[in-house]
């Protein structure tokens, strides 16, 4: 039975948005699905979208929000007077179960504030998984934030319970982590957790045992520390180059009241997204970090990645359909890979008269249309130089500082 004790918890410590998105996110708000979400009316219970489009209601909660790091951005920093709360492991491991047998919840998604040392809250953690696991036999989605000062032996432990793990870097530099999180340490804390867990899962993957079966994340915040957005990609690649990382999470900085970052300006959620995409293209579309266009190493707001690039090297268009391979039709504008493939199975026994045959193979945007060529003939308007554009691409002064009233920091639940 979950009480009424129980559901103010989860409403404190519980996620107040979670993205889990194998690709970028959308730039809706308000997807359909959260207004028709069984569980709306539960705290901390949220829609997520997986590959293939399912969705899971998937609990997000911290164990605490007590916590000994004094983070400049985060509402929850030891040196702040505000109410302290916790769940006990067999709380958190009941609770969970008697929503899932209300169809209410099927994942789960634990992380915490560091409440005396980051072994301490990790093992409270891992007690919560085990509880699950083990005793009520709960065998679906477990995601664990790892914390600062994990130790090897409970990274171990937690890929032998735990679906998925992440380990947040939450800056590219130490000098910007500084800015954010003095305490913290990228060399000699946070980066050996997060290749240590890496190491686990890349292992796992080829030697086709289940641990941490869903990889490992890792999340940077964007903009509060002088960063720019290619020093933040830099780091997420070399990762990910590593066979690290299953994806990387962004999260545009938005200060909070009450904290010595509250004058910050905030972000804008465009340049997280554009962080998405471009991401995206190294990872999904062989694009190399030397490709991605910037301006002063920032990313273009008003246009995406791909189609910036494209604009920049209009030599290398139109793409023939009939003989491009699947690697450079994955570079037009508007051709995601799925789409390429399918052309490329295709193409050598169907007919292709139109840019209208072309959409009955799958997913393709009218704007591709510019950028593709049927037998030498361009299949729509040629599309403009990047230099004939009036772009406002570059990031715009400083944004109005509208500070969080959120009881919970900017990084938790991704």
């Amino acid at each position: 039975m979950v009480t009424e004790k129980t559901l103010h918890k989860l409403a404190i410590l519980g996620g107040q948005s979670f993205d889990d998105r194998e690709g970028p996110p959308g730039m809706r708000k308000k997807p359909k699905y959260r207004r028709k979400f069984l569980a709306s009316d539960t705290p901390a219970i949220f829609p997520v979208p997986f590959k293939g489009g399912r969705i899971m209601p998937l609990l997000s909660t911290m164990m605490t929000n007590a916590c000994s790091y004094d983070c400049h951005y985060c509402p929850m920093r030891a040196s702040r007077n505000m109410p302290r709360y916790a769940f006990s492991p067999e709380e958190l491991a009941d609770t969970f179960m008697a929503l899932k047998r209300r169809n209410r919840a099927e994942g789960l998604f634990l992380t915490s504030g560091v409440p005396s040392s980051g072994v301490t809250g990790v093992d409270r953690m891992i007690a919560t998984a085990e509880i699950l696991r083990f005793k009520h036999h709960f065998g679906g989605y477990i995601h664990l934030k790892m914390l600062p000062g994990v130790e090897d032996s409970q990274l171990s432990r937690a890929a032998q319970i735990a679906t998925r793990l992440s380990v947040n870097l939450e800056a590219a530099t130490q000098r910007g982590l500084h800015a954010m999180a003095p305490e913290k340490s990228l060399e000699s804390d946070l980066k050996p957790a997060l290749e240590y867990a890496g190491k686990m899962a890349r292992e796992s993957f080829f030697e086709r045992t289940d641990l941490i079966i869903d990889g490992v994340t890792t999340q940077f915040i964007v903009g509060a520390s002088g960063e720019s957005d290619m020093d933040v990609l830099a780091a997420s690649h070399a990762l990910q180059r590593r066979g690290l990382l299953r994806h990387t999470h962004f999260s545009a900085f938005k200060p909070v009241k009450d904290t010595p970052m509250d004058g910050v300006p905030s972000v804008s959620k465009t340049r997280e997204h554009r962080l998405y995409q471009a991401e995206h293209l190294l990872r999904e579309y062989q694009f190399g970090l030397d490709e991605i266009p910037s301006y002063d190493g920032n990313l273009a707001l008003d246009e995406d990645p791909k189609t910036t690039w494209a604009r920049r090297n209009l030599s290398q268009f139109p793409v023939e359909i009939m003989t491009a391979d699947p690697r450079t039709l994955m570079r037009v504008p508007g051709i995601g890979p799925t789409w390429a493939k399918r052309l490329v199975e295709v193409r050598r026994k169907a007919h292709i008269r139109d840019f209208r045959d072309l959409t009955r193979l799958g997913r393709i945007r009218k704007s591709a249309a510019g950028w593709l060529a049927l037998r030498g003939k361009r299949l729509g308007p040629e599309p403009v130089l990047a230099t004939q554009l009036s772009l406002g691409l570059q990031h715009r002064g400083k944004r109005r500082v509208h500070p969080s009233m959120s009881m919970l920091p900017p990084c938790s639940f991704r």
